[in-house]
């Protein structure tokens, strides 16, 4: 079950490629992340069972939200809904609020974005480097709080504003049916058997969790959620205590498995110090997650992703409960 070619890129099958020939540079270089095999943790698990991650800090925004941000604002454009002199505006939890900033100064484009003040210092520098406005919600409403907020800021001023609203936006998860999706069905020549994934918009769970069931109805979807509303991960929905994004697809996933704040950042730890992995949390959740279901398994290739680096996140390591 060994797999080969995993750094090799797959080729889009997104028919609206054709009309971005004249795409920057540096949005190019969107996609086509390396798969990576996690070795040192699966050491107490069956040899028949193997876990890849895709290592989606590669994208040049430092996250795996560069790819719907990329197509929900390319999209807008050939439907005419941005035109140049609109500001794309938007609620983040700081990742897609950096690939729209991104995307933007590629292109042209003011960006505003709204986000809860307890975000990390580092995504608010990295999102103001690229001359994003920021305006912040209550650091107690959390994600929700920012969507609120941005709303009204939108209602108030329609003409002024492109509002991809990533929760609800199809060409989020589009951006992984065909990005992401064929990319990992490419690199584990089709012999993928589980995917697993934490889930903030949903974007990359519904997109590729679509993509593997129309290449194999029997590929396992099972989503990653905090144990209970108490459990806040960075960048990780519990989907029952929060606005639920209108394209999540519960009806998608084959089963589940929560994650409590401290497990998430323990593996996030162990996956710097073991793997040599600089991670985020949310990648400290899915892998917690994938070792958890590689338990259950005889033989299988479980496929996770690590949604972004810990660069975003080191001031957060720095707080008095920290043990990093």
């Amino acid at each position: 079950m060994a797999i080969t070619n995993i750094y090799q890129p797959a080729k889009t099958t997104d028919i609206s490629e054709a009309f971005h020939v004249n795409r920057p540079p540096i949005l190019q270089k969107i996609g086509n992340t390396p798969l990576l095999p996690i070795t040192s943790l699966t050491r107490d698990i069956s040899p028949r069972v193997k876990i890849y991650a895709k290592a989606e800090w590669f994208n040049p925004g430092g996250s795996v939200k560069d790819r719907p941000a990329l197509r929900m604002i390319e999209q807008a454009e050939l439907r005419g809904d941005l035109r140049p002199g609109m500001t794309i505006i938007d609620a983040t939890s700081g990742n897609t609020g950096i690939g729209y900033a991104l995307v933007g100064a590629a292109k042209g484009y003011p960006v505003t974005l709204v986000m809860a003040e307890n975000v990390s210092l580092e995504r608010k520098q990295i999102a103001r480097a690229y001359g994003a406005q920021l305006i912040f919600s209550p650091a107690e409403e959390g994600a929700d709080g920012a969507i609120r907020l941005v709303r009204d800021l939108v209602a108030r001023s329609p003409e002024s504003y492109y509002y991809p609203n990533q929760y609800d936006n199809p060409d989020n998860w589009l951006a992984h049916f065909y990005g992401t999706g064929p990319e990992i069905w490419r690199q584990t020549d089709g012999v993928i058997t589980h995917f697993v994934t934490a889930v903030g918009t949903s974007g990359t769970f519904t997109g590729v969790g679509r993509y593997l069931k129309m290449r194999n109805a029997d590929i396992q979807l099972l989503s990653v959620e905090p144990l209970d509303a108490d459990n806040a991960i960075e960048g990780v929905k519990h989907m029952e205590s929060a606005i639920v994004p209108g394209i999540f697809d519960p009806g998608l996933k084959d089963g589940e498995v929560r994650v409590t704040s401290e497990q998430a950042r323990a593996m996030t730890r162990r996956l710097i110090r073991e793997e040599g992995l600089f991670v985020g949390f949310s990648a400290g959740a899915a892998i917690h997650s994938a070792l958890q279901v590689a338990r259950t398994l005889d033989e299988g290739v479980i496929v996770t992703v690590m949604a972004d680096s810990g660069a975003k996140y080191v001031s957060l390591w720095r707080q008095p409960h920290s043990t990093l």
